[in-house]
């Protein structure tokens, strides 16, 4: 089966791509491209499927970056493969050769590119990355390279959307707490229950960081099983895990 790939104008002349479902080994609920070896599938299969999306990038596998993901605030310069698992969300290079890449699976995947100056970015942003700075964070990592705001276009792909992000009111006290004005990115649901923008949340970080040229693909993860893993999808359906959708970038 073909892979299927998610690309923006915004991004366009730098090889990118948030990849679907589509094209993948794996079986049962990880049915399809599952990239996330943190997942109980099996470890060759989800190689396998690292390999197609390596491939498709024009790249060997040993060149598709990623991090150990751990919802913090951090970014990392990647100048090459990594030796080691790194714990981050964020990562940066301006190295050609090299794709660097994150997990989701309901969280953001955000993909950067400054063409003129030859830096590229990737973070994951959940709402707890997003709301300590991870996208922030990862700018910064991109000006230390070069890159400038002001040239920087960055991509939000396929998340979960406000109608399908259901939280309590100490979720929502959270973002006031920083900011009074989060509260725009929540609406009333059924009784003390709200729902939450994490796309709108991330697209106005990028633009109070500077990004003018920001946007959302607007697929979200929750609606559209065939297509994409969503982790709170597979809670409520009472499954025992949930596959890990990959997004990436290269020079």
């Amino acid at each position: 089966m073909t892979l299927e790939i998610i690309t923006d104008p915004a991004l366009s002349g730098t090889q990118h791509g948030f990849f679907t479902r589509a094209g993948g080994a794996s079986s049962g609920v990880f049915r399809g491209l599952n990239c996330g070896h943190g997942s109980s599938d099996q470890d060759d299969i989800v190689s396998i499927n690292r390999e197609r999306v390596a491939a498709a990038l024009g790249l060997t596998a040993d060149r598709l970056v990623g991090v150990h993901q751990v919802h913090s605030a951090d970014a990392i310069t990647v100048c090459g493969p990594l030796t080691r698992p790194i714990k981050a969300d964020g990562l940066v290079t301006a190295t050609p050769g090299i794709a660097i890449s994150v997990l989701t699976a309901d969280c953001q995947p955000v993909l950067f590119a400054d063409r003129a100056a030859g830096v590229i970015g990737a973070a994951h942003a959940g709402w707890q990355g997003a709301l300590d700075g991870v996208l922030e964070a990862t700018l910064h990592k991109m000006e230390e390279l070069g890159a400038s705001r002001a040239n920087i276009s960055a991509v939000i792909g396929p998340s979960i959307s406000q109608r399908n992000y259901e939280v309590g009111p100490e979720f929502h006290d959270r973002f006031v707490a920083v900011d009074q004005a989060y509260a725009r990115f929540f609406v009333q649901g059924r009784g003390d229950r709200l729902h939450f923008d994490l796309p709108g949340f991330g697209l106005d970080q990028l633009r109070r960081c500077g990004v003018a040229n920001a946007s959302w693909t607007r697929h979200c993860t929750y609606d559209d099983a065939e297509r994409f893993f969503s982790y709170r999808r597979s809670v409520h359906q009472k499954e025992a895990d949930y596959g890990r959708l990959i997004a990436a970038i290269r020079l």
